[in-house]
C-alpha cells in the first residue's frame, strides 16, 4: 500500500471535466463531484482514450474517443460492469489534494 501523494490543489480541478495528474509514474484521472474528489485510471480500456479527461455528468465520465462511460466513484462501466477502471484513495486537507492506491 502506497502513502498518500499530494497531486493537485483543489481549487484547480476544473467543474464537469477531469483532469490528468501523475501519481508515481502513473496517469490518473482526477474529478470533483459537488465538493467531493474522485481519483481514476486515466486511460480507457476500451482502446486507451484518455478517460481521466472525458466530461463528467453528475458522477459519470465519458471517454471523448468511444463514448464509453464510469462511474468515478467506483470506476466501474455503466453498460458492462465487468469492464472497469482502477481508483485511488483520495483525501482533501485543506486545499491540498493527495491520492494513495
Amino acid at each position: 500500500m502506497s502513502e498518500f501523494v499530494k497531486v493537485a490543489r483543489i481549487e484547480e480541478i476544473p467543474t464537469n471535466q477531469g483532469m490528468i495528474v501523475d501519481f508515481n509514474g502513473e496517469e490518473v484521472g482526477l474529478f470533483k463531484v459537488d465538493g467531493t474528489c474522485y481519483a481514476i485510471g486515466a486511460v480507457c480500456p476500451h482502446r486507451g482514450g484518455p478517460v481521466g479527461e472525458g466530461s463528467l455528468n453528475g458522477t459519470v465520465v465519458t471517454c471523448p474517443w468511444h463514448g464509453w462511460q464510469f462511474d468515478v466513484r467506483t470506476g466501474i462501466n455503466t453498460i458492462n460492469p465487468a469492464s472497469k477502471v482502477k481508483t485511488y484513495k483520495v483525501k482533501v486537507e485543506g486545499s491540498d489534494v493527495y491520492i494513495a492506491d
